[in-house]
C-alpha cells in the first residue's frame, strides 16, 4: 500500500465519522428536501462507511479473526452491484454523477478480486484515490453552482431527448 499501517485507526475513525455519520445525515437532509436519489446514495454510501469501519477494528480486536477472503468477496460484490445499479440512474442526471458512480462500482469488483490478488487490491486503491478527487470535484461544483447561482464548475448534466411532440422527456431528478 501507499500508506502506513499505522494510520489504520486514523482512517477508520474518519470512514465512520465523516464517511459514515455525515454522509448518513447528509441522506436524511436529502428525503426532507425531496431528493430520493440522494437521500438513497448519501444513507447508503453512510452506512457503507459506517459498517465497514465497525467491521475492521472487530476483526482487528479478534471477533471476527474467522472472516476469510470469500467472506470478504461477497461483501464487496454486494456493494458493486448495489452501486452499478445507482451507476444506471446518475446516466439521467450527470456525466459528472455517472463517471464517479461507474468509478466506485469498479472500485468495489476489484476490491473483491483484490481478496484474491495484491495487484488488483492496489489497483482498487489507486483507483479510489482517483474517485475521491473526483467526488471532491463533484461535491464541490455542486455547492458552487447552487450557492452563487450559476454553472461555474461544469457537471455536464443529462440533456432529455425532446420527443415528436416536441416536450421535454427528461424525468424530474432533483439530486
Amino acid at each position: 500500500g501507499i500508506s502506513s499501517p499505522k494510520l489504520l485507526n486514523l482512517v477508520l475513525a474518519h470512514a465512520l465519522f465523516f464517511g459514515g455519520a455525515a454522509q448518513f445525515a447528509s441522506g436524511m437532509w436529502e428525503f426532507k428536501a425531496n431528493s430520493i436519489f440522494g437521500a438513497t446514495a448519501f444513507s447508503t454510501f453512510g452506512a457503507f462507511w459506517i459498517s465497514l469501519a465497525a467491521f475492521i477494528w472487530a476483526h482487528e480486536g479478534g471477533l471476527y479473526a474467522m472472516t476469510t477472503e470469500l467472506d470478504m468477496t461477497l461483501y464487496f460484490i454486494c456493494w458493486g452491484v448495489l452501486v452499478s445499479l445507482f451507476t444506471v440512474i446518475t446516466s439521467r442526471i450527470s456525466l459528472a454523477h455517472f463517471a464517479l458512480f461507474a468509478g466506485v462500482a469498479i472500485v468495489f469488483f476489484l476490491l473483491a478480486i483484490g481478496e484474491w490478488s495484491v495487484a488488483a487490491k492496489h489497483l482498487a486503491g489507486y483507483l479510489g484515490l482517483v474517485c475521491g478527487v473526483l467526488a471532491l470535484y463533484l461535491g464541490y461544483a455542486v455547492l458552487l453552482n447552487e450557492v452563487w447561482k450559476g454553472s461555474y464548475l461544469p457537471l455536464y448534466p443529462y440533456k432529455a431527448p425532446v420527443s415528436a411532440s416536441g416536450e421535454d422527456e427528461k424525468a424530474d431528478l432533483k439530486v
